[in-house]
């Protein structure tokens, strides 16, 4: 059995509109991004990226994409990506442009490498900070971000000090 290689390329939504993020789909971006391609490589490129093109994770908070292409036609979809001018979602159009940042072999990489991309983005907005009141808003959000563990309040777990 032959094992197909693929590459992982992860984007960034850059637009103005606030709304775009959060109408975006990871269908009308793969249309958007097949569309390109096709103005760009014409019906062989269009052929040789879409036999294994697939969009594996959207962010619509954030505007991270995952694009996931065979390893011998990543070259094709990434150099038609800055082509992709605008998203078409709910019959609206719009305007915005797609920022490559990373591309890997796995899906892992990619998420190691947007852990260390979102460390320094969030540095960079701490040293852009006017005044004291910012950074202390900035570092109180990121503080009430951080997961915990909900401990139990039913009566079911009762420490066991060995007497009975």
């Amino acid at each position: 059995m032959v094992r197909f290689k693929n590459r992982y390329v992860l984007c960034e939504v850059v637009s103005d509109d606030p709304r775009c993020r959060q109408c975006i789909e990871d269908r009308a971006l793969g249309l958007a991004v097949r569309d390109a391609i096709a103005r760009v490589h014409g019906d062989y490129g269009l052929a040789c990226c879409s036999i294994s093109f697939t969009v594996k994770y959207l962010n619509a908070y954030t505007g991270t994409v995952l694009l996931r292409c065979r390893k011998d036609s990543y070259r094709l979809l990434c150099s038609a990506l800055p082509f992709v001018r605008h998203l078409e979602s709910r019959a609206q159009r719009y305007p915005c442009f797609l920022n490559t940042l990373h591309v890997g072999g796995t899906v892992r990489t990619c998420q190691k490498f947007l852990i260390q991309y979102n460390r320094t983005q969030l540095l960079r907005l701490l040293q852009n900070c006017t005044n004291e009141e910012e950074r202390q808003c900035i570092q109180k959000s990121l503080l009430s971000c951080s997961l915990t563990e909900e401990q139990s309040q039913s009566g079911d777990e009762e420490e066991d000090d060995g007497t009975e």
